[in-house]
């Protein structure tokens, strides 16, 4: 697995590459998490100094991606706000302008992200070494889960206390915090972690959770990368009106988004960690004997 994913990374990211620019980052940066989420469930198989290294890699890869990451999405989040409100957002002249200041900032950071050679081939080199250190791990022979199941507890009780947590916070203090984010990549990481071990049913739920803590974190983004009043288009009368109706639709969305984001925690994690992982074995040995 962990060859397949650095693989598509290292063919992505080559100048030969034949995948349109914003569909390499988006691809790389899920190949990226798919590893970081693989080396969390053989942090104790590989040992701390070994995950730490390897671990480094990966999230200083996936940060050099991360500028174009946002600039695609603060566009993608936009055209879909316009398209749930056509008539209070989409037809105004600021939204037009707006939409298009977005998308050149989009076109200049994946050119920054992919087009900058020197940056490219570092990331390469430190990818292509990482691909030869996996082809020497020793990880230690264990029947079903038993390579990965005490970290796999181990991540699933991290997003557990996240949800809780989260469940106890006034809704104006959560609004001011990262803690839906983080808990956002306890839930990717136990996406990740279902897929790889073939566990459809629970990939798909913490899939669903995960898209939801998405758009709320990409909503807050939009909200605070919103242009300032000095901006031309939101100036005027109509333009002032525009930013502030937006900003409205914003909060509402993300209170809706906040509320189906605990029921569906609730949900994915209404289990104790021991008892979770015990499920899990029984699944996974019996999806293995399909």
């Amino acid at each position: 697995m962990a060859l397949g994913q650095l693989d598509r990374a290292i063919e992505l990211l080559s100048d030969d590459a034949i995948t349109p620019e914003e569909r390499a980052i988006h691809d790389t940066r899920k190949a990226l998490k798919r590893l970081r989420a693989l080396l969390r469930l053989l942090r104790n198989a590989l040992g701390e100094q070994q995950f730490a290294q390897e671990y480094g890699i990966l999230r200083d890869a996936a940060r050099r991606l991360a500028g174009a990451r946002d600039a695609q999405v603060m566009l993608s989040t936009l055209d879909a706000l316009l398209q749930r409100h056509p008539r209070k957002l989409a037809r105004r002249t600021a939204m037009i302008e707006l939409r298009k200041l977005l998308d050149v900032e989009r076109a200049a950071a994946t050119q920054r992200a992919l087009g900058d050679g020197l940056t490219r081939a570092e990331v390469l080199d430190e990818l292509r070494g990482l691909r030869e250190r996996v082809k020497h791990w020793d990880l230690p022979e264990r029947p079903s889960i038993a390579v990965v199941e005490s970290d796999l507890r181990r991540l699933y009780r991290q997003g557990r206390r996240r949800h809780r947590r989260i469940d106890r916070m006034d809704p104006p203090t959560l609004d001011g915090t990262r803690a839906l984010h983080e808990w956002r990549k306890r839930v990717k990481d136990l996406r990740y972690s279902a897929e790889m071990l073939g566990l459809r049913p629970l990939a798909r739920r913490a899939d669903t959770l995960g898209e939801l803590l998405g758009e709320e974190h990409d909503l807050a983004l939009l909200a605070a990368l919103l242009p300032a009043p000095g901006y031309a288009p939101f100036e005027d009368k109509r333009g002032k009106q525009a930013r502030k109706a937006l900003r409205k639709q914003i909060a509402r969305r993300r209170r809706r988004l906040r509320k189906r984001t605990m029921r569906e925690g609730e949900r994915l994690y209404r289990r104790k960690p021991k008892k979770f992982t015990r499920r899990v074995r029984r699944a996974h040995a019996r999806a293995s004997r399909v």
